[in-house]
């Protein structure tokens, strides 16, 4: 499940909304998948906290609802139903992984 505020059918939320914003992080706190850290914050009682690139399945595919690996989701694209995800997500790397 992705959690966050405004949450579509792909997992985007008021934060981050456009056909490319569709992956959800896990938070290494609280173990939860948000939309974004920002939903995350306010939704939650503890900060987003990074998840290790080592995690299993830190991520989820908003469209197809699979669990990628770190390194499945530095390939920009779902390896499961082939949905590409904001490049720009980059931007925010440290927010999400350690």
């Amino acid at each position: 499940m992705i959690l966050g505020i405004d949450i579509d059918s792909c997992g985007r939320c008021t934060h981050y909304h456009t056909e490319f914003d569709i992956a959800a992080l896990q938070c290494a706190e609280c173990r939860k998948y948000y939309a974004c850290f920002k939903c995350h914050d306010q939704l939650c009682n503890h900060k987003f906290v990074a998840m290790p690139v080592q995690n299993s399945k830190p991520v989820m595919c908003g469209k197809c609802r699979h669990l990628l690996t770190y390194a499945q989701y530095q390939q920009h694209r779902c390896p499961f139903c082939q949905s590409a995800f904001n490049p720009r997500c980059g931007l925010h790397k440290d927010i999400y992984f350690k």
